[in-house]
């Protein structure tokens, strides 16, 4: 609503013609060199997304500005309009992680073989336990999202279209399903999204899990009768569907920031150098300086001597070789810290995720 947006000052925004450009171009560099090409505009974008989450948990909608989501994420400002058009749409980015998220865990639940009672009991317990190991995006979502703009509005409505539509099909589950309208779904999924955003706005200790079987009673009850209700309510919680391919459960995409802890900007070369290490030393090799520069296309000896110090002195490489003080070559090798951004930035990369 353009009553909550603050009136902020902004480099000229990149056109959505100018971006899709700058996109196809980068599709294309990455063909050309290869699947493990780190996008480092898939980091950005990612380091402002959990930005946002932060600043927005922090400071509610209205004053999370695009300044501070910047300064949080310690991406320019030029950087987020070449990657969003505004504040909305990077709150609707955040919006699309986290459905992206819930989505992967109900095709890990194989819902297609359950009847309509099960897919609706396990893709609501799917929900409600990702908002409890997620509160923090869960509140963006849920709560704050509803003040923000006509973008962020319409994909909201999407997503409440999708659960309408998938408590509907309790018309065609008997003779009681048979008396209730569309309307039947509209109004259960808005009283269980009323229900979720007073336990969230509250902060509430107790997990929203717990309100499983009251919320299935209730569409049990309008679908299916008075029974049916009973014996939901009765239930436990089914075991949360195991996910692969994604982030630990602690950690998720439009959460955590994959340079989180380390005092650095995120920059091409610097992606390519950790990118290098972590590739050339799969084998239990330690790359020296030549080997890091050529995978990493740094030219200049000095220029990447002091990338790797600085890198080392972040606590993100160390040196297994004699060195030049010795007479040796370095050898280079991912510390834990490195290791943890190197794996990060694979994850951010969509493309990656793609092919792995």
């Amino acid at each position: 609503m353009a009553g909550s947006r603050l009136t902020e000052t902004r480099p000229r925004r990149v056109s959505s013609s100018r971006r899709s450009a700058v996109n196809v171009s980068a599709r294309a560099s990455r063909a050309a060199g290869g699947a493990s090409r780190v996008e480092v505009s898939d980091i950005q974008r990612s380091r402002l997304i959990a930005a946002t989450v932060a600043a927005v948990e922090e400071s509610g909608y209205a004053q999370a500005t695009v300044g501070k989501i910047t300064a949080r994420a310690r991406v320019s400002r030029r950087t987020f309009y070449e990657l969003f058009d505004d504040r909305d749409e990077c709150l609707a980015a955040v919006l699309e992680e986290a459905v992206e998220l819930v989505r992967a865990e109900l095709t890990a639940a194989e819902l297609g073989p359950l009847a309509w009672r099960e897919r609706v009991r396990v893709g609501l317990a799917a929900i409600l336990g990702f908002f409890d190991r997620e509160p923090a995006l869960a509140r963006v979502c849920v709560v704050h999202a509803l003040r923000a703009g006509p973008v962020v509005l319409a994909r909201r409505e999407e997503v409440i279209a999708q659960l309408t539509a998938a408590l509907d099909e309790g018309r065609l589950q008997g003779a009681r399903g048979e008396t209730c309208t569309p309307l039947t779904a509209e109004g259960l999924v808005g009283a269980g999204c009323a229900i979720v955003y007073a336990r969230l706005e509250r902060r509430e200790r107790e997990p929203l899990s717990g309100l499983l079987g009251e919320l299935m009673g209730m569409i049990a009850l309008a679908y299916l009768g008075p029974a049916a209700a009973r014996r939901e309510r009765a239930l436990s919680a089914p075991p949360r569907p195991a996910v692969t391919g994604e982030l630990p459960a602690a950690e998720s995409r439009a959460a955590s920031d994959p340079l989180s802890g380390v005092s650095m900007r995120l920059t091409y070369r610097t992606a390519r150098v950790l990118e290098a290490i972590a590739t050339l030393g799969g084998g239990g090799e330690h790359p020296s300086n030549r080997e890091v520069a050529t995978y990493a296309e740094v030219a200049d000896p000095g220029q990447i001597s002091k990338l790797l110090r600085r890198l080392e002195r972040l606590g993100l490489l160390a040196n297994l070789g004699a060195g030049h003080a010795r007479g040796g070559p370095n050898a280079w090798t991912l510390t834990p810290a490195g290791e943890h951004v190197a794996q990060s930035m694979r994850m951010y990369n969509p493309h990656q995720r793609e092919v792995a």
